[in-house]
């Protein structure tokens, strides 16, 4: 099966396009830069797609900073911390540091932030990254202490992640949906406008305080929100766009051969997988026989879509986390090979020789879900597309209506387990198989103080959840990225373009 495509308009406009200099946003000292998802809410605790993410890291700030080539973590917001024992932990503050709106930081600001997300009645959609938070308390100005609702080793890297610090008495007022429309944050870049759904204009930080990053070289950043990849490569070839991510292998290949615009690559921490929903209600009966997720596993040739669609540096996966983050075993997981005959038996051997019919949805990579479909075909199952933005899968996905979905995680770029797995398999809103030994295990790894012991948990529920087939483990996301010409720019595993590094040569 070769997947290698490139649509007419595209292929159009690589032979007719021209080199175009982006002469215009270089002297006004502006990226344009196009995402293909909407956020719901740029606030960073009521999203959880990438853009927002990205957003984040360049409007907030965070307690910790990690550094991306290292891995170190540095003093940012908290200048130092300690814990006091394993569920206390204190941290010192910055007291130099002013808010886009002129408000000063303080402990404050930390103590109404956190506890106002992690509060579950304030319903952020990222409680998995706050959720171990118990409390926050004052106890100086500059200081405080934050009690965790359990030992959660992992803390410090959260801190250092999506996290981010509003400011207390600004947030209070407005709350999420006021910090949607008008955002301060205290980060490299402020945002001067929001057309909510359309574009996002953020305008250099000319104060800002922070060692680790630095006052951006870029003065004007332009976020639009354009779904269509086919409209951005377009764009960006006739000068409409200067930055774009994401591109399909087969158009980073061509658009490469461009004079006017740079491409370049690198894999991310972003898995892919199949999710398959074995409850009592799921909507497709057959996904509650393992014999049948089994043969689903067999089903998908992952190597030859790695090699076709994905693109260089992408890895098969066998287990549902990054290879790189602490915890990610696959030494007792079953390895499903390509095998298609074998996944007729399975079918039949579960009584469903004839096939039968089921929805898988997706919300991005659409010609990855396209190629899933057309193996799934193969071998008797009817499977039909519907593909959507994220929040509208999301929340069919919770409400018990997705048989199956393709899905990708970036873990919010933490590097630790307990970002990854449990968010799909310990009983919380996306896990839609409810194991109680997975979950019990994934629990001792996100808890257990000793390195071994949690290494050693998160390794057998990896096992056991490839064993019962609730999923198909697919493979790394590389990540292309095009530019125009003369715009110099850094990638990191972590999919966050780092706008304030960026500069026009």
């Amino acid at each position: 099966m070769n997947f290698k495509t490139c649509s007419t308009a595209l292929a159009v406009a690589l032979l007719t396009a021209t080199a175009m200099p982006a002469y215009a946003q270089k002297a006004q000292n502006t990226v344009r830069f196009a995402y293909d998802q909407v956020p719901e809410n740029i606030d960073p605790f009521f999203n959880n797609v990438r853009i927002g993410v990205i957003i984040g890291q360049h409007v907030w700030d965070t307690l910790v900073f990690r550094d991306p080539a290292t891995g170190e973590y540095k003093p940012n917001l908290a200048t130092s911390w300690e814990w006091i024992d394993d569920r206390t932990l204190e941290m010192e503050l910055r007291e130099d540091v002013t808010f886009h709106n002129g408000d000063a930081f303080s402990a404050d600001d930390v103590v109404f932030t956190l506890n106002y997300v992690a509060n579950p009645d304030n319903r952020s959609v990222t409680q998995q990254n706050v959720n171990w938070i118990e409390n926050v308390e004052k106890l100086g100005d500059y200081k405080v202490r934050i009690t965790t609702t359990k030992t959660f080793p992992a803390a410090i890297e959260y801190l250092s992640g999506p996290v981010v610090i509003h400011p207390g008495k600004y947030y209070e007022e407005v709350g999420p949906q006021g910090m949607n429309t008008a955002a301060v944050g205290s980060g490299p870049f402020k945002v001067v406008s929001h057309d909510v759904g359309r574009q996002l204009v953020l305008e250099r930080n000319e104060d800002y305080w922070n060692e680790n990053k630095q006052v951006p070289n870029i003065e004007r950043l332009i976020i639009r929100f354009i779904p269509d990849r086919q409209t951005q490569a377009a764009e960006l070839m006739s000068d409409g766009l200067d930055f774009i991510m994401n591109v399909p292998v087969d158009q980073a290949e061509q658009m490469g051969m461009m004079p006017n615009i740079n491409v370049k690559s690198g894999e991310t921490m972003r898995i892919v997988f199949l999710q398959m929903n074995s409850l009592d209600n799921t909507p497709a009966e057959p996904l509650k026989n393992e014999k049948v997720r089994q043969a689903i596993n067999h089903a998908i040739d992952r190597q030859t879509m790695v090699e076709q669609l994905v693109g260089e540096g992408a890895r098969v996966i066998d287990v549902i986390c990054f290879p790189a983050q602490f915890g990610c075993s696959d030494e007792e997981a079953t390895k499903y090979e390509y095998d298609p005959e074998k996944a007729r038996a399975l079918l039949e051997e579960a009584g469903y020789g004839n096939g039968f019919s089921l929805d898988i949805y997706a919300y991005r990579e659409r010609q990855q879900t396209e190629a899933m479909v057309n193996y799934l075909r193969e071998v008797g199952i009817d499977a039909n597309l519907r593909f959507m933005q994220y929040a509208a899968f999301r929340d069919a996905n919770r409400a018990g209506e997705v048989a199956m979905s393709h899905q990708t995680w970036g873990s919010f770029s933490i590097n630790d387990v307990s970002a990854n797995t449990p968010v799909f398999y310990k009983f919380e809103a996306d896990d839609v198989n409810r194991d109680e030994e997975v979950r019990d295990l994934l629990q001792t790894g996100d808890t257990s103080v000793a390195a071994d012991e949690r290494a050693e948990a998160y390794k057998k529920a990896l096992g056991l959840i490839s064993q019962r087939a609730y999923a198909v483990p697919m493979y790394s996301l590389t990540s292309y990225y095009a530019t125009a010409d003369g715009l110099e720019f850094q990638p990191y595993p972590d999919e966050i373009p780092r706008f304030w590094e960026m500069e026009w040569k």
